[in-house]
């Protein structure tokens, strides 16, 4: 009875379980990414989310990106834009070994359902809009078998936006791990890996630096205590 709150971070396979029973012992939830790995069980916990019960609970996802400095820097550059946006985000991810639980289907989801809804996440907080489209290719074969893991996803927003995720596993290491660009409305943004944006309007460019990497973490967190303890809108 004295917890308020529960912060899920278990391998994937088991969000969706303890985010409804979170829900139903009427507990605020911050669970990390992704949510879940089924549209069933994603059912399950709108479901759970929607009960009177829960009515006042507060449940959050962790794409920490969008709470980064650079997330707030792309947010407000592309606010209230008025054409769609063209966004590409690249990930060197680096390989892991074919048998780490994140790449069983059943317990990890495998790298994109694990941990390309990041940037998926991240491109519908610039543009401000969900994705209605998606297509998908990966590379034909690797000497893993793993081949999900490699491969280029093109989305459509509702907005009229697209953008595209190249997520790579079998690059080198000595390059940086994520580049975010985005175009419209006559501006355009380069993000290099957190460290680094850089803002173009009017001919001009603008330099923002982090000073150290800054993926949104503490801000992340600052936003779920906010909610929970002051009762502060979702941002």
């Amino acid at each position: 009875p004295a917890v308020n709150a529960v912060l899920i971070g278990t391998r994937h396979a088991d969000h969706a379980r303890m985010v409804i029973a979170a829900l139903q012992a009427g507990k605020h939830v911050f669970v990390e990414k992704p949510l879940c790995l089924t549209e069933a069980e994603l059912e399950a916990i709108l479901a759970a989310r929607r009960a009177p019960a829960a009515q006042s609970l507060r449940l959050m996802v962790g794409f920490n990106r969008a709470y980064s400095s650079h997330g707030q820097q792309a947010r407000a550059f592309f606010a209230g834009h008025r054409e769609p946006l063209v966004m590409s985000y690249r990930v060197n991810a680096g390989a892991i070994p074919a048998s780490h639980w994140v790449q069983d289907p059943a317990v990890g989801g495998g790298r994109i359902v694990g941990e390309g809804c990041h940037f998926l996440d991240f491109m519908v907080e610039v543009c401000g809009a969900l994705p209605v489209r998606v297509r998908a290719v990966a590379i034909s074969r690797h000497s893993t078998g793993i081949t999900s893991d490699q491969c280029i996803l093109t989305f459509g927003f509702a907005d009229g936006s697209v953008g595209t995720l190249v997520y790579a596993a079998g690059g080198d290491a000595g390059l940086a791990k994520e580049r975010f660009e985005a175009f419209g409305d006559g501006r355009a943004l380069v993000l290099e890996d957190f460290l680094v944006t850089e803002l173009y309007r009017g001919g001009r460019r603008q330099l923002f630096k982090s000073g150290k990497r800054d993926k949104g973490f503490a801000a992340e967190m600052a936003q779920f205590r906010r909610e929970v303890v002051e009762g502060g809108a979702p941002s």
